[in-house]
């Protein structure tokens, strides 16, 4: 990677830390999985398969994604960049059995669409996730500043949160914060999703 490459990965990362600081946002907690569980998640972050717009056809797929790119400019300019994001959140999320816009609500929180972004504590990429979860769910290999690497973690870890929060939402955004009992995070991810990302289209 060049040197300018490098200046700018540290730059995106440095404006993260105001998007996220620590004493506001903190982040997903350590704890041990049951095997079960954590097979299951490994089979998720390792899946291989190319990322696509999954929708009933073709012309709703590409109608939800001129409209997101149109606002997800807001944040990214560069409209391949835009495109690349979109199809992983959408295939991941649906893989993930998520809510779609919910998932786009929370990057936005989480970096505000930074994949560079790296927290007070460590958390990484688009979804901030913690560098623990390929201890136990992936391997060290994976680059959790990869759009489609982070998207398939940050996905299979609110899944694992909701299933264990019983369908709970609420809790389970708390949980992937790591502020379980307090709604504070879980009504700034509906506000960005309701101020944002709801689409009234196709899904």
């Amino acid at each position: 990677m060049s040197i300018n490459r490098r200046r700018r990965h540290l730059l995106l990362g440095t404006a993260a830390l105001l998007v996220a600081p620590t004493g506001v946002w903190a982040s997903q907690r350590e704890e041990q999985l049951a095997d079960n569980v954590a097979s299951t998640m490994r089979r998720s972050v390792n899946n291989v398969s190319p990322a696509r717009l999954v929708f009933s056809t073709r012309q709703a797929g590409q109608a939800w994604l001129a409209e997101m790119s149109a606002r997800l400019s807001k944040f990214i300019a560069d409209a391949r960049e835009r495109e690349t994001i979109l199809i992983n959140v959408q295939y991941e999320a649906k893989r993930a059995g998520l809510d779609v816009q919910l998932v786009l609500g929370l990057i936005e929180v989480e970096s505000m669409f930074r994949r560079y972004a790296i927290s007070g504590v460590g958390a990484r990429g688009l979804m901030q996730v913690m560098p623990f979860w390929a201890r136990h769910i992936g391997t060290q290999q994976h680059n959790l500043f990869d759009i489609r690497t982070n998207l398939r973690y940050g996905c299979t870890i609110l899944r694992y949160y909701i299933d264990r929060e019983k369908g709970d939402v609420m809790r389970a955004l708390a949980r992937y914060n790591g502020s379980l009992g307090r709604m504070t995070y879980p009504n700034k991810v509906y506000a960005a999703l309701n101020r944002h990302w709801t689409y009234h289209g196709v899904l």
